[in-house]
């Protein structure tokens, strides 16, 4: 797994929250940074809400599983360097969590995990390159809004949308006024820790802001 020949680096392009998948599942795409091949992984609900959260910058009112993990970790001395997707066996992938200490091994722990582990300390994550040579596939179309990309110059974040007057509201579509609705609604979502509630208003305005730049 050292060898860089044998791993590929991947960013996440994009996270469904929209339990599509038979039996529920959510899935997580992974694209390659050199390249234009992507990897769909099924995670499940938690990881996925995990995921979304840490993706979005939201900061939970109480510490959730992977920000105690990270705690933990951060307590003792150490940081996580990467994570590498590094096994497919029977449709099911396996991920490592390498840290930055030689004396301790790499840890195995769940895709889902180990990605929102990532996360939380910007490491990098990496696939091993006959994983993705195996499952990896370039789409028919090249998508032109990321899922996760919020940065649109004249987007308004949820504390922002608290503060627009009834002077500028008026003046706007009313799915826009919808929009600013939703953000709000997910702000008071996350401070509630209604989680599950947060994930599909995350969900519903990510749909409104591609439609509005179709």
């Amino acid at each position: 797994m050292d060898n860089s020949q044998d791993i590929i680096q991947v960013d996440i392009f994009g996270l469904s929250l929209t339990p599509s998948i038979s039996g529920g599942g959510y899935a997580i795409i992974l694209k390659e940074i050199a390249g234009n091949r992507r990897i769909p992984i099924i995670i499940g609900q938690y990881e996925a809400q995990s995921i979304a959260l840490e993706l979005e910058g939201i900061k939970p009112p109480r510490p959730l599983t992977h920000d105690l993990l990270k705690e933990v970790i951060d307590v003792f001395g150490y940081s996580v360097t990467q994570i590498t997707i590094n096994e497919l066996k029977d449709s099911t992938f396996y991920a490592k969590i390498k840290f930055d200490s030689q004396s301790i091994d790499e840890l195995d722990a769940r895709p889902s995990d180990a990605i929102a582990v990532a996360l939380k300390f910007s490491a990098p994550i990496y696939v091993n390159s006959y994983i993705m040579d195996e499952v990896g596939f370039i789409p028919d179309y090249d998508e032109q809004v990321l899922p996760k990309d919020e940065t649109e110059p004249d987007e308004t974040s949820p504390e922002q949308s608290k503060s627009v007057s009834a002077e500028t509201t008026k003046h706007l579509s009313n799915k826009e006024k919808k929009l600013i609705q939703l953000k709000s609604e997910l702000d008071e979502a996350i401070n509630n820790e209604e989680y599950e509630k947060a994930a599909q208003l995350r969900d519903d305005i990510k749909k409104m802001e591609i439609s509005n730049l179709n």
